[in-house]
């Protein structure tokens, strides 16, 4: 089954947190700080597999996780790094952000590998937090958290010329005819139910792929029928030629056809709707003499917009090599390099983090908080003045150290004391 969408869990591993430990050594007494830090943890990994051309792997499986780094241990010791995921996925996938629709990362053109999420780093060791006041720092970094978001994929083909057009107009037929492509064949709508590629080889001149777009439908663009499926595989296509039975087969008329496909086109992405688009006027070997000429009509319509008609046969070949000369050399003027979605969604952007390792221990009647962060804020803070001590009070609020105390049990009216300053709690 071609599968060309899928939404999935993707997380990256928690950093390892540090670890406290001090030297214990014969003869000597009082060791220093030697926990070592915590292990990075694993990225989550998209990369393109040459090999896939679809994302039915992960109709199956919807989390995906790296591994969390290790904690630190004693002697320096640093903790292991968490294992990365890899991911593989078919060219042309697009991964999104669920809540936004915002595009994460593409997997086309140069974009063979990206690490979309990004592992914790590990936490420091009390080794790092050592000073000339603070020698034997009973507090550690906790590593980074983890990273998880909820992602689609969607697969969009990569070709430079899309075929577009009603169902059983002939695009399979023309695309069987001018490329390597095998597609399936048959006379009744819907045969083609995903993309087929196939490179076109011109003499003298340079190749281009092209893909037959499955049958659009009034509604497409609302998701009747395969709508939206479909019309995602137009997305990247610099080029369109617009399929129509000139002959009427099967009663439509072909100039109705090509204004209800492209008001599908505006409906979904007006910008797509703006590129250029070829008439491929097809089942001209059915068109009899004392009929009016159909192929005529559509140029009388479609010529002054700027859009060629070009009639043809998907059954005996006519007209169809100059309408791919002329689809050739409209590509070099608008350029060959594929298209690739920027991205707009960066992860790392929402993780607002910078834990600070801290202790609070209870020794007699009164709490003792340590870390580096406070000491280091009260060397350049004037608590003397409201506004320094307004600063310093909403420094312990947002660190969370005055969460800890209440955690701690404290009541008001205990005493609190950070390295040289001691005073009252209150809330």
């Amino acid at each position: 089954m071609f599968a060309d969408r899928a939404k999935i869990i993707i997380r990256s591993g928690k950093g390892g947190n540090g670890h406290v430990s001090f030297r214990r050594e014969l003869y000597v007494a009082n060791g220093g700080p030697d926990g070592g830090d915590g292990g990075k943890g694993g990225d989550l990994i998209f990369e393109v597999d040459e090999g896939l051309n679809t994302l039915y792997d992960f109709r199956h499986k919807r989390k995906f996780a790296a591994g969390d780094g290790e904690e630190g241990g004693k002697r320096r010791c640093h903790g292991k790094d968490g294992k990365d995921v890899v991911l593989k996925v078919p060219e042309g996938t697009v991964i999104k952000e669920v809540k936004t629709g915002k595009v994460v990362a593409d997997m086309s053109g140069d974009n063979r590998r990206q690490i979309v999420l990004k592992g914790g780093k590990g936490g420091l060791g009390n080794q790092h937090f050592a000073t000339a006041t603070m020698q034997v720092p009973k507090y550690a970094q906790p590593g980074q958290p983890a990273m998880e978001m909820e992602v689609t994929l969607e697969l969009k083909v990569i070709a430079d010329v899309g075929l577009i057009g009603f169902p059983n107009v002939g695009k399979s037929t023309l695309l069987s005819r001018v490329t390597n492509a095998d597609p399936k064949i048959a006379n009744y709508h819907f045969t083609t139910l995903n993309p087929n590629l196939g490179v076109v080889d011109l003499k003298g001149g340079k190749g281009f792929v092209m893909a037959d777009i499955p049958g659009l439908i009034e509604g497409a663009s609302e998701g009747v029928g395969l709508g939206h499926e479909f019309l995602r595989h137009i997305e990247r296509t610099k080029l369109m030629i617009h399929v129509v039975d000139a002959a009427g087969t099967e009663g439509r008329d072909p100039v109705e056809d090509i204004y209800k496909i492209n008001a599908e086109l505006e409906a979904y992405n007006p910008e797509i709707a703006k590129r250029p688009q070829v008439i491929a006027a097809n089942k001209t070997d059915l068109i009899y003499p004392e009929d009016e000429n159909p192929v005529e009509r559509l140029r009388a319509e479609f010529g002054p917009k700027g859009i060629k008609v070009f009639p043809i046969s998907g059954v005996s070949g006519k007209g169809i090599h100059e309408l791919l000369y002329y689809v050739g050399e409209e590509l070099q003027k608008i350029g060959t390099e594929t298209v690739v979605f920027e991205q707009e969604y960066f992860p790392e952007d929402e993780l607002i983090y910078e834990e600070l390792p801290y202790t609070i221990e209870k020794e007699d009647d009164m709490y003792v908080v340590e870390g580096p962060k406070i000491e280091k804020m009260l060397g350049y803070t004037n608590l003397d003045s409201e506004k320094g001590f307004a600063f310093f009070q909403r420094f312990l609020k947002d660190a969370g150290i005055l969460d800890g105390l209440e955690a701690a049990g404290i009541q008001e009216g205990d005493t609190v004391r950070m390295y040289g300053l001691q005073f009252d709690y209150y809330k």
